[in-house]
């Protein structure tokens, strides 16, 4: 099994650009230590941690269909349900181990936990 390391996906409202394109397919990619670590440095998220996200993402974002390149403005620019399926995947993605949820089952009532799945879709 190889290891996955960009995930596709299809905004749910999509991007639309300055020529009123719309755009909603691209690649997400994990998340590596410096792209969580080096956004604490920018200037926007110092004035305001709620830039944080979306200098993240700005990063990981790797295609967006025509938009090229994938900058925070773009990311700002995007409709509020296809920021937050972008915020949810990469959470998704990159928490790997970290999602799993405790259970019960239904029919023995025996308590468990499981691992969500990691697919990206």
């Amino acid at each position: 099994m190889m290891f996955q390391t960009e995930f596709a996906f299809v905004l749910p409202q999509g991007y639309v650009d300055e020529e009123g394109n719309l755009h909603r397919e691209g690649t997400m990619r994990l998340a590596t230590a410096e792209d969580e670590v080096l956004p604490h440095r920018d200037s926007r998220v110092i004035a305001n941690p709620m830039y944080l996200p979306i200098i993240i993402l700005s990063r990981v974002v790797t295609r967006l269909e025509g938009v090229n390149p994938i900058t925070s403005q773009v990311i700002m620019r995007l409709y509020a349900a296809d920021y937050d399926y972008l915020q949810t995947l990469y959470e998704r993605v990159n928490r790997v181990g970290r999602n799993r949820v405790a259970v019960t089952c239904p029919y023995c009532e025996k308590d468990f936990e499981v691992e969500l799945s990691n697919s990206g879709e």
